[in-house]
Order: C-alpha cells, then structure tokens, then sequence
C-alpha cells in the first residue's frame, strides 16, 4: 500500500502542463509554442510510464525538478545541431564513423557557391536544352583513368548493385570464393548480388583461384566475370589468383564483360610518396577491365559517391537503367567531386592540396613537435601526457593491412578513470575522439589537423 500511495503523491506532484507552458528556462529555445507543448505533453506521458513501471522512484519534491530537466534536454537535442564537427584523434584517416575523408577546401566552396544559388545541373548552357548531370564529372574521369564513360551513385555498394542488375539480372556472375568480400556494417558482396538480381556462381577456394576454374565455370547463363579487390583484408600464405589481364582476356574471348570492383580507387600511385601500393583505376582499365567501381570518399579524398567508369558499350546499359535514377547523387556530392577531381589534374601538389593525401604524408618529426606543443602549453594537473610512437590506418577498408607510422599523445589521468577522461573529451565542444588501449587514452596526431591544435589543448586543460 506504502509504493501505491507514493507512486499517487508522485503523480500528483506532476506540474500541469500549462504550467509548464510558462517556465522561463523553456523560452530560451527557439521553438514554436505549439511544438512544446507536444514535446512537454510527450515527455510528461513518458515520465508518468517510468514511474507506473518502477523505472523511476523519484520523491515527490523532486519530481518538478526531474521532469523539467527531462524537458530541456529533448529541447537542447532538437534545437541544436546533432551532427557535429569532431576532432579525430584515433589515427585513422578515412574513419567511416567520423564520416570519411575530409574535404579540400575547393570542395567546400564549391558546394557553398552552388548550394546558395541555382546551377546548371541538368541543364546546357550551350544549347538551352535539358543535360545530364555526370557530364559535369565524366570528362574529368575520362581524362584521369582512361576509361570511354562514367556514372556517379551515392557509393560504391550503390555503383556494384547497379552494374550487376543492368549486365546480370536474371543470369549468373563467376566470382572467386576468396573475393566473396563483406563491405563493412554487415553488407555483404553476395547479399549484395543477391539484391541485384545476378546468381553467385562461386570458383575456386579461399585462398587459391585458378583461370581454369573461372573457363569451367562459363556457360550460356554467364553474363559477366566480377573481380573484387580485397581492400579490407589479405590472405596471405600458399595463396593464388588470377591476374587481372589474364581474366580480362578469358571473359573477352568468351564475349563477357569484366567488372572490377575496386573498392577504395585511387586515380593515382601512392608510391610516388612512398605509401603502400593500391590499385589505380586507369592501370585496371588498361589492363582490360571493361567496367569498374570504386568510392569517391575513400583514397580518392572526395564526397561519399559510388564511381562507375568504363566502356561506353556497358556504361549506356548501365544509365538506361532506372535504377540509375534512384542511387544518383545530388548537386553538392557533384560539386565537391569535380572540385576534388580538379586537384588531380596536377598530381605533384596533392598532398598540399588534398587533405587526405596531406593527413597521410605529414612527416612524423612534424608530428612529434606537435605533440611537445601540445605538452608544454599543458596547465591542468588532472592528467599527465607522454608522447609515444603509434600506428595510424586509412580505415574504410583500404590498405587494409598497412599501416603508418605516427605519434601520439598517451594520457594518464590523475584523477578520473580512463573511461571518464574519454567521456569528458567526447562531451568537449568540439568532441574529441581518442582510443583506449591497454587501461590508457591515445589521441593520435596524424589525424589532428594543426588549427585543432588549440581546441585540443584548451580541452585538456580544462580537464
């Protein structure tokens, strides 16, 4: 009788909502009056089901306190930005979660300019006639890789799945069992088959494929041979596959067409700056690759966007497909695109002017100065900092198994635990994102860019 009566003054001691209409805390956001009382009327309703459940146990004196405060907090999450600038120090460069690679400034003016005012996205300024949008972005490809046309799609699962329902819907696609690849957030490359319509028809085992398997895999229901690039993993020890131009030359002379997913896609050979090696689109053309797809976000250092590039023969099939319509991207992702594509046209200043390229080839002294910066401004005694040899990653699933020397910053609270210290600097205005490993809190430095510096620095010693 004792937890009923309770719960009856609990309910009792529930402020009407008309009175929480008029609270002067809730007049500081900027929201309609309409919009508040639903939000206040859901959230009293949401107050009074936890305490019927035995969720809440609040006593009456504070009950006007709790429920305002859960008031205020769904009016600060609808009133101010969710999505929000992090500074990330987990030494990954294109980290998925953190949204990829980040983009040139010309990218960024670039879709300001257009995203302020209208532009000629389907339209031809030469002819006043209706355009079609890739043509903003496929001489550049063509250009860059070699390849007769392109598509853009907004990413490179959208790009596979169209390529395979326009050239294997209904038929079979021969792919290497060891190239049966997940993608990443569960999608997996036969899922994603299965989707488009193709029929898997699996060839050789994990670790070693033979040309022999794909020629006895052939039929009158094959419509093409797929490559997969194995950008977010390795088998490595008594391995086999079949090199690119020998299967481009078996899929020719059966009359089938190769596609070749890429992955990542790099336009250019890392090697020049001494990076680990990744496929680069124009070699995998012409080697015989009639159709290929690859991310705009990854390597490539642009927008989120699924490349298609290749024969024209194919890349007409593929855009008459009304599927094409429903994955195709919009003015921004097409803005930043040819802004970042331009960047290529002089390959020798990518790294001053790509930020992903520039993240991936700052030197590690530099790092390092910039981690005794960051030390000797340290004011705060809640944590001590030490500066330590690291390992950053590109993420994304490329080269996926190489990684790049950096630096970073171990810290050792004094005060707080570990998980603490992390929390704190993820509720830092910007977050901060760091990693924990073996009971200590790194922020790498590869992926810090040096006008963070001081946010970095003023959030530690606010600690």
């Amino acid at each position: 009788m004792k937890s009923r009566v309770d719960r009856e003054a609990v309910f009792r001691a529930i402020p009407p909502v008309q009175e929480l209409l008029h609270h002067p805390l809730f007049a500081l956001f900027a929201i309609s009056r309409r919009h508040l009382k639903s939000i206040i009327q859901q959230e009293t309703h949401r107050f009074r089901q936890a305490v019927h459940s035995g969720e809440l146990q609040p006593a009456p004196e504070t009950v006007a306190r709790l429920l305002e405060d859960r008031i205020t907090l769904r009016l600060r999450q609808l009133t101010s930005p969710q999505l929000t600038r992090v500074i990330n120090a987990t030494g990954i460069i294109a980290h998925t979660n953190l949204g990829r690679a980040p983009l040139p400034s010309v990218a960024m003016e670039a879709i300001r300019q257009l995203g302020e005012r209208y532009c000629n996205l389907e339209f031809q300024l030469s002819s006043g006639r209706r355009g079609k949008r890739e043509s903003h972005v496929e001489r550049l490809f063509q250009l860059l890789t070699g390849a007769e046309a392109a598509l853009v799609v907004n990413n490179n699962a959208a790009a596979v799945l169209l390529v395979l329902n326009s050239l294997a819907r209904r038929k079979e696609v021969i792919v290497s069992r060891g190239e049966l690849v997940e993608i990443g957030g569960s999608f997996r490359l036969p899922e994603v088959m299965k989707s488009s319509g193709a029929r898997l028809v699996e060839v050789g085992t994990t670790n070693k494929t033979h040309l022999e398997d794909y020629q006895a895999a052939i039929s009158s229901r094959t419509a093409a041979i797929l490559k997969v690039h194995p950008s977010n993993y390795r088998v490595v020890g008594f391995t086999s596959s079949v090199p690119l131009n020998a299967l481009a030359q078996l899929a020719h002379r059966f009359e089938l067409p190769l596609i070749y997913d890429l992955g990542s896609g790099a336009l250019t050979d890392l090697r020049r700056w001494n990076l680990p090696y990744e496929p680069v689109a124009a070699a995998a053309l012409a080697e015989g690759a009639d159709v290929l797809t690859f991310s705009g976000d990854k390597v490539l250092g642009g927008p989120q966007a699924g490349i298609v590039v290749g024969k024209t023969t194919f890349l007409k099939k593929i855009k008459r497909n009304p599927l094409a319509r429903a994955l195709r991207c919009d003015k921004f992702t097409y803005a930043a695109l040819e802004a970042t594509l331009r960047l290529y046209l002089q390959p020798e200043a990518l790294p001053q002017r790509l930020p992903v390229l520039h993240l991936l080839t700052t030197p590690v002294d530099t790092l390092r100065q910039r981690g005794e910066m960051v030390i000797q401004s340290l004011t705060t005694s809640s944590v001590t900092l030490d500066i330590v040899d690291s390992q950053s990653q590109m993420g994304s699933g490329a080269l996926a198994t190489e990684t790049i020397p950096s630096v970073a910053l171990c810290l050792n609270p004094t005060r707080n635990s570990v998980s603490t210290l992390a929390r704190k600097l993820r509720q830092n205005q910007p977050p901060i994102i760091g990693y924990i490993q073996n009971n200590r809190l790194y922020l790498d430095l590869r992926t810090v860019f040096p006008a963070e510096l001081p946010d970095l620095i003023q959030a530690l010693n606010r600690l």
